[in-house]
């Protein structure tokens, strides 16, 4: 199984070099992309939430976008970990307010322009990272938008969201997400739950499972999100 991965001096892409360019002095951020850019027809943008940082990148987002490759068996697949903004540390007032989210969602949509690439693109945003995806959506032109274990989107409808994207949202049982009250006072909380009856999107729902594992080996959320940048219907 041919894999790359390139770390921040992202010199064999040029046409998303001009993003990584402007990072190379921000310990605070990393890319990374599993796969040949070049030759894929699909490509997927892995945001992650809460509590990632360049020494975790390798242990979280990176060992997502890992994962989701190798179950792939896909030759031309891409999937690129991407830590473009500073995410929540813990469940303090940056989890639960949408300033990070939106300075993530401006770097977001600026990454997705530069790649230039004729691929179909996919966006999976995890956690708090669905918060950033769901505020870039409007911008991005992607052909699927994607959720899992999200905290509310701060949109009331996939319609909201102003994408042409198929909006999908994965929930497993064992999440304590689940738990989470979708709710939005001025920018505290984050509303409406993705995976909630009338909301609009593509619901999967799993048996088991937690709040960290959709990405893991094996499963079935894997399998699922897999399916979802291959282009299969669900």
């Amino acid at each position: 199984m041919r894999r790359a991965v390139l770390f921040l001096l992202l010199i064999a892409v040029p046409a998303v070099a001009p993003s990584i360019a402007q990072w190379r002095s921000d310990v605070g951020r990393r890319v990374a992309i599993v796969g040949d850019l070049a030759t894929a027809r699909d490509v997927v943008v892995v945001v992650p939430g809460s509590d990632v940082d360049v020494d975790r990148f390798d242990r979280t987002v990176g060992r997502m976008a890992t994962n989701l490759y190798e179950q792939a068996h896909r030759d031309d697949l891409a999937v690129i970990a991407w830590l473009g903004y500073r995410t929540p540390q813990g469940l303090g007032v940056d989890a639960m307010t949408g300033s990070l989210a939106r300075q993530g969602a401006a770097e977001l949509a600026d990454f997705v322009r530069a790649l230039h690439t004729t691929a179909r693109i996919h966006v999976f945003g995890h956690s708090y990272g669905s918060v950033v995806v769901s505020l870039a959506a409007h911008e991005l032109d992607v052909q699927d938008i994607v959720f899992t274990g999200s905290p509310g989107v701060r949109a009331g409808s996939a319609a909201e969201l102003g994408t042409p994207a198929k909006v999908w949202a994965l929930r497993s049982t064992g999440d304590w997400m689940r738990f989470v009250p979708n709710v939005r006072l001025f920018d505290l909380g984050h509303g409406t739950d993705p995976a909630s009856d009338g909301f609009g999107a593509t619901v999967l729902r799993f048996e088991g499972g937690k709040h960290d594992t959709y990405y893991e080996p094996g499963t079935a959320t894997l399998n699922a999100l897999v399916r979802i940048a291959s282009g299969e219907e669900l």
